[in-house]
This record gives C-alpha cells, structure tokens and sequence, in this order.
C-alpha cells in the first residue's frame, strides 16, 4: 500500500518569523546584482587602471602619504586610471595624486558601521554595501595592484589578488609591495617558514616584487607588459570575464 506521506513536504515547518527572514536574505541578491551592474558599467572604460591600497590611519604630512601620492601622480600621467577605497590616508593620497595627473582617479567607497568619510579628490565615486563586491572591482580591470604600508585590510586585498593568481582565478599581473622595510617581515616569513613548511611552493614568490621607489613601481609595470601589451588575450579575457 503506497503511503500518502509527502516526501518532499518539510519535518518542521517553518516559523513565520523564520520565513520572512529567508525571504528579507533572498531578496538582498538584487541589491548585490545592483553593485555588480553599476561596478562594470563604470569602471569597464577605465582600462588600464592600478588599484592601490595602503592605511587609511596615515596622516597627509605622513612620508608614506607622500610617496603614494607621486606614485599615483606618476601613473596618471602615464596613462592610467588610479582606483583607491575612496578613503583617507593612503587612499586619499592615490586619489589626490591621480586627480592631479591627466587620467580619471576613482574611489571605490565602503559603508561601514562608523561611516568611511570618502576623500575629495575623486571623479569616479563607487559606494558598496558589499565587501565582496567591492573586492571584485578591484581586481576585474586592474593592470597591476601596488600595496602601500596598510593594515588588515591592506592584507586582505594582497592576499586576495595573490590567491587569484596563484590559482589561475585571476589573470597574472604585476604586485607590488612599496616601502621594502615595512614588508620585510612578511616577506621573510613568507620564504622562511611558509615556502619551509611547504605550504606554498619557491615559485609563489615571484607573485609580487618589493620596490621603494616610484619611478621604480612604472619601471616594473611597463616592463612585464612590453613584451605582451597591455590588451589581455582572448584567455586572459575568458578568466576575468568569470571572475
């Protein structure tokens, strides 16, 4: 005798509170496809571009603010588009060097619990909701990432792009870390115990370079792309393109 039990109907049903919850969650997928859209819709025409991180505790007068400041001026005279947080600090300081240079400096905001003030030296102004979302503008048109003295949130990003490479996520483009005193130790650590213990292989190494210079940061940025151009391959454009 077939049972008129239903073997698709739930055990425990679930409570209205519980229910609208999950509606209120799945809902949220369109502010987050909202992100996604207006991210490529601007930033797509800014190729190529470098996203910049470092500290948002540094102060103007402070000699990193200085140094993230020409190497943005420097980059945007050469032509390409400058993308920061859209923050102070370090940020503020890619920001007000690209703004001051010929191409378009762009900022890419983050709401936060205590609001990130955004800096003024924008003329492409980004707001995410979303970190991940945020994370992903970051890389999908970067030509290179250069990471200045920062925080935990600095880490985050240098290891997010590191990762994407290293696991073929993300095309291969140059990183590099400013200020060789500041990076020493990770870096050390990286080789010394990392590369030691075999949790990464020798070759992981040469994912970034270590530079203080800013002439130095374009010299090693036109140098990896002489040889293949600066326009991604038809491969290099299917990876981005399923970021």
């Amino acid at each position: 005798m077939e049972s008129s039990k239903n073997p698709f109907k739930p055990k425990h049903p679930l409570a209205p509170a519980r229910d609208g919850a999950l509606t209120r969650e799945a809902w949220k997928i369109f502010q987050i496809m909202s992100e996604f859209v207006e991210g490529y819709e601007a930033l797509a025409q800014i190729r190529p571009s470098v996203s910049i991180f470092g500290s948002a505790r540094v102060a103007a007068d402070h000699p990193y603010f200085k140094l993230a400041e020409d190497i943005a001026r420097r980059l945007s005279d050469a032509g390409f588009s400058v993308v920061s947080g859209g923050g102070p600090g370090i940020m503020a300081a890619a920001n007000k060097g690209a703004y001051a240079g010929r191409s378009p400096s762009v900022g890419l905001n983050i709401r936060l619990p205590h609001e990130q003030i955004g800096n003024p030296y924008q003329d492409i102004r980004l707001t995410f909701q979303h970190f991940f979302a945020r994370k992903v503008m970051f890389v999908k048109y970067a030509t290179a990432y250069v990471v200045m003295p920062g925080g935990f949130g600095t880490l985050d990003e240098l290891m997010e792009i590191l990762t994407l490479i290293q696991t073929g996520k993300s095309r291969r483009i140059p990183v590099i870390l400013v200020h060789s005193p500041f990076w020493h130790g990770l870096t050390s650590w990286f080789r010394e115990t990392m590369v030691a213990e075999g949790v990464i292989g020798p070759s992981d190494l040469d994912l970034f370079v270590t530079l203080d210079r800013p002439e130095d940061v374009l010299e090693a940025i036109f140098g990896y792309y002489e040889a293949s151009g600066f326009e991604p391959s038809e491969e290099e454009k299917e990876i981005q393109l399923n970021l």
